[in-house]
């Protein structure tokens, strides 16, 4: 195909003023998109989960998350070069998008009223078709190389919590996978329905994946995976995601703030620092809200006994003592009152809340922006979080 012109300047000026606008009515912009969708492609209804309450503002948020960053190439192209290798477990295929396209452009026309012109209509066709272009061809380089989902069979269902669970699985072909990376989960209870979990190790002898799960409140797949999954079921995994992982090239400490279940990449970085070989410091800030819910704390002290490089510090919220020597707090101001940490790089998992403020604090203690990595699930802001068909 002939190279795609991608948006000019006054493009994405004109694409900013819609996106402005639209913003007050996002809801409505939102639901108008999706019934254009379905009335004129039927079809495609096949490829979301049959409730849209969760999935409701994931495609069309990513879509306006990408126009945003229009004029940004090397960070567009990252984000939906994902996204494209992402979306083929849902059975996307390249004659998707020109609907998907003209969707987006009706439900814009109807709500941007005031900032609406022949000029922005050019603007936002220049940029889909930029947009779509990268997700069609990293989806068919992807396809060359990898299947679209794994099956892997669940060996292991360990309660660490009455609602924290380990589990281990097999799939059932080799997985390639980097420690600090995630994927995207499918029960047989929720079929079409995706949610994204960390590899709670680095890769195994023995080819297994490890993830922790806690359910959360209305939280369809956690739930089914804590209280209804048992060894022997089997899952769908979708390709492997994410850039929360280590440099290898330098030898700056790694400062990793892990908050609930975050500690699961957290612990997969350490055991990626063991195996490669070369020591460097490493701090562990692992927060809870009590004692109880730091359920990996043994397996992580069980590490820093094992590596004299490793330093993990224990951070619960509502001021109990924990079981080892630790702090109390929050994570954020826990290691801001530990010292400078200007040599290390920075790395932070945990709920969307902890992350925000982790990056801020690492920025305050000295780490510059280009060194601190992270994997945001719940927002689509800043170009991180995966978004179409129940993501």
């Amino acid at each position: 195909m002939p190279p795609v012109t991608g948006p000019t300047g006054a493009d994405v000026e004109l694409i900013r003023r819609t996106l402005a606008e639209i913003q007050p009515v996002a809801d409505k912009v939102t639901g108008h998109f999706y019934a254009l969708l379905f009335l004129r492609n039927p079809e495609l209804r096949d490829l979301f989960p049959a409730a849209m309450d969760t999935q409701r503002d994931r495609l069309f948020g990513a879509l306006l998350t990408a126009a945003r960053h229009a004029g940004d190439p090397a960070a567009l192209t990252a984000y939906l070069s994902d996204l494209g290798r992402g979306h083929r477990k849902y059975g996307t295929r390249a004659e998707h998008y020109p609907a998907v396209g003209e969707c987006l452009i009706g439900a814009l026309t109807r709500y941007a009223h005031h900032t609406w012109s022949p000029a922005a209509e050019t603007a936002w066709v220049r940029a889909y078709t930029l947009i779509s272009q990268i997700m069609i061809d990293a989806a068919a380089e992807d396809e060359q190389r990898s299947p679209a989902w794994w099956q892997a069979e669940i060996v292991s269902h360990e309660l660490r919590t009455p609602d924290t669970v380990v589990l281990r699985l097999r799939p059932d072909k080799p997985y390639p996978f980097r420690a600090g990376q995630y994927t995207s989960v499918e029960t047989p209870w929720w079929p079409r329905v995706w949610r994204h979990y960390s590899f709670a190790g680095a890769p195994s002898a023995d080819g297994t994946l490890t993830f922790h799960v806690k359910a959360v409140p209305a939280g369809w797949v956690s739930g089914a995976l804590v209280h209804r999954a048992r060894p022997g079921d089997v899952l769908r995994l979708g390709p492997p995601a994410g850039n929360m992982i280590v440099d290898h090239s330098t030898d700056n400490g790694l400062l990793c703030l892990g908050g609930g279940t975050g500690i699961a990449p957290i612990k997969a970085l350490v055991e990626d620092v063991a195996e490669y070989g070369r020591r460097r410091l490493v701090d562990v800030f692992y927060g809870a809200r009590t004692d109880q819910d730091l359920y990996d704390l043994e397996t992580m002290l069980r590490l820093e006994r094992t590596h004299p490089w490793l330093s993990v510090h224990p951070v619960v919220g509502d001021g109990c003592p924990v079981r080892a020597a630790g702090l109390t707090g929050q994570v954020p101001d826990a290691i801001l009152g530990a010292g400078s940490w200007t040599g290390y790089d920075g790395y932070v998992s945990g709920p969307p809340g902890m992350i925000r403020s982790g990056v801020h604090a690492l920025r305050r203690a000295g780490i510059p922006p280009d060194r601190i990595r992270h994997d945001s699930f719940e927002t689509i802001s800043d170009l991180q979080a995966p978004a179409l068909a129940g993501e």
